[in-house]
C-alpha cells in the first residue's frame, strides 16, 4: 500500500480535531480583518463569530417562546453598524465617482440605486461616523450587493439567530454583561442616556465578541420574515431562517437611542410596519427609504463559507415587493 501524503495525513489529523477545536483553530484565516473600499479612503472593521450553539428566545414574551437550542456556522461580522461614511458612497453613485481616481467598474457603475431622498435622512442627526438610518430591508440588501460589486466578497445581512447568538457573544442573561440594567449606560445608547439622537458608533465597549453598539444606538436588519410564532413552528435547528413570502413584517433586532432599557434585551424582536412609510407621497412607496424610521440601520455578516455564484445572486436580485 503506498504511503499517504503529508497533506492527507494532515487532513486526517484535521477531522479528527475538528470537534475538539472547531472552525476557529482549523481555519488559519479566520481572523478580524479590515474590508477597505476600493476608490475610497474608508473601511469597516469584521471580527470572526465561531460556529457554536446556544439557547435562542426566553420565556418572558409569547414571540420569544419558546427558548430552544440552535446551531450556528461561522461567519464574520462587522464590529460596528453601517455608516453614512460608507453607505453615501452607496446612495450617490455621483458622490462616488466624484472622489474615485479611475472610472467605476461597469457592474459598480450600472447597479440600480435609490433615488437620492426627499427629506434629510440624518433627521438632523448628522453623518460622519454616525450610522446609515432609514433604509428599507431592500435597500440594506442593495447595499450589500453594491459591497459584493465593489470587493468580490459575499456580504449579507445576519439570520435573526446569526445575530442574536452573537450579540450573546456565550452568554445566557438579559444582556451579554449580565442582568444589570445600571450597566446598559456603559455599553449602548439608549433611553436613559442617548438625548434622543444616534451617536457616533463605537464610543461605548463592545461585547465579548468585539461587536460595539449591538445593542442599541441603532436596530439592526435581519434576513428574516418576523412572525410571531417563528419558535413554535420551528424544525430546523441548525442555521435557521424565516424566508420572507410577503413585504411586512420583517425581524429587527438591538433596540434603538430611544428604547427603554427592557427592549434592549437580547432576544427581544421586532417588527418593520408599513406606518414607517406613512408621509411616503410616492405611488407605489419607495422601495428603498422608511421616512419615519430614523432608528433602523444594518451591520452585515460574511459566512465563512461562501455562496455559489448562483445563490450570492439570488440573494442580491430578489425583486421587491410593491408597496401600495
Amino acid at each position: 500500500m503506498k504511503p499517504k501524503s503529508k497533506f492527507s495525513i494532515i487532513l486526517f489529523i484535521g477531522v479528527l480535531l475538528f470537534p475538539f477545536f472547531g472552525w476557529k483553530t482549523m481555519v488559519s484565516n479566520f481572523d478580524p480583518y479590515t474590508q477597505h473600499i476600493p476608490d475610497s479612503e474608508v473601511s469597516f472593521d469584521l471580527v470572526p463569530i465561531p460556529a457554536g450553539s446556544y439557547i435562542m428566545g426566553s420565556e418572558e414574551l409569547d414571540d420569544e417562546k419558546p427558548s430552544h437550542t440552535v446551531e450556528i456556522s461561522p461567519f464574520w461580522m462587522g464590529t460596528h453598524e453601517i455608516t453614512w461614511d460608507i453607505f453615501e458612497l452607496f446612495l450617490d453613485k455621483n458622490y462616488e465617482e466624484a472622489i474615485a481616481d479611475k472610472p467605476l467598474p461597469e457592474g459598480v457603475d450600472g447597479l440600480t440605486r435609490p433615488s437620492i431622498p426627499y427629506l434629510d435622512m440624518t433627521f438632523g442627526m448628522g453623518k460622519e461616523s454616525m450610522p446609515a438610518i432609514g433604509m428599507t430591508q431592500y435597500g440594506a440588501i442593495q447595499f450589500c450587493k453594491w459591497l459584493y460589486l465593489k470587493t468580490g466578497i459575499f456580504y449579507r445581512l445576519p439570520t435573526e439567530a446569526e445575530w442574536e447568538y452573537a450579540a450573546r457573544a456565550g452568554s445566557s442573561t438579559k444582556y451579554f454583561f449580565g442582568n444589570d440594567e445600571s450597566k446598559l449606560t456603559e455599553y449602548a445608547w439608549y433611553a436613559e442616556n442617548s438625548a434622543q439622537s444616534t451617536q457616533k458608533v463605537g464610543l461605548k465597549k463592545a461585547n465579548p465578541w468585539g461587536l460595539y453598539d449591538i445593542l442599541g444606538n441603532v436596530m439592526e436588519w435581519t434576513s428574516d420574515q418576523y412572525l410571531p410564532d417563528a419558535y413554535q413552528n420551528r424544525t430546523d435547528h441548525v442555521n435557521p431562517i424565516v424566508p420572507h413570502e410577503k413585504l411586512y413584517p420583517s425581524s429587527i433586532r438591538g433596540g434603538h437611542y430611544q428604547s427603554p432599557a427592557e427592549d434592549l434585551r437580547m432576544s427581544k424582536r421586532f417588527a418593520s410596519t408599513p406606518e414607517w412609510k406613512r408621509i411616503d407621497p410616492q405611488i407605489p412607496k419607495s422601495q428603498w427609504w422608511f421616512p419615519e424610521a430614523p432608528f433602523v440601520g444594518l451591520r452585515v455578516v460574511r459566512p465563512l463559507k461562501t455562496p455559489s455564484e448562483q445563490d450570492i445572486w439570488a440573494y442580491y436580485n430578489k425583486a421587491p415587493i410593491a408597496d401600495y
